[in-house]
């Protein structure tokens, strides 16, 4: 029998993105990271994909024999769905007013384990 404990009413939220975006000078995966951080989310990571593509964008892709920039970018953020609208709110302007696309989702997850490092 198990002891961890399952919580729940915790979302994962997925900014699906660019690696060249930006929220005024800053790359957007970083701003929104940050901001994260600041507004103390439980967790974030930023993940590089390899090829991808936006509903108003051409396929991008990384090749050993090509030296590109523009790539995939999504960047996860895991808390209670409550605090991850909240924080939603705050950038969605941001992402609104941004020239390039995005794409946001909010997925319901459980928690399994949560262990703090030293």
């Amino acid at each position: 029998m198990s002891t961890l404990k399952i919580e729940s009413e915790h979302s994962i939220l997925k900014i699906r993105a660019s690696t060249t975006d930006r929220i005024g000078s800053k790359l957007l995966y970083e701003h929104i990271v940050e901001l994260a951080k600041e507004k103390e989310i439980e967790g974030a990571t930023v993940y590089r994909g390899i090829m991808g593509f936006g509903s108003s964008s051409k396929i991008t892709s990384s090749r050993f024999w090509e030296l590109t920039e523009k790539l995939p970018v999504v960047i996860e953020l895991v808390d209670r769905t409550e605090k991850l609208r909240h924080f939603f709110s705050e950038i969605e302007q941001d992402l609104v007013t941004m020239p390039k696309g995005c794409m946001v989702a909010l997925e319901p997850t459980e928690i399994l384990l949560k262990k703090k490092g030293k």
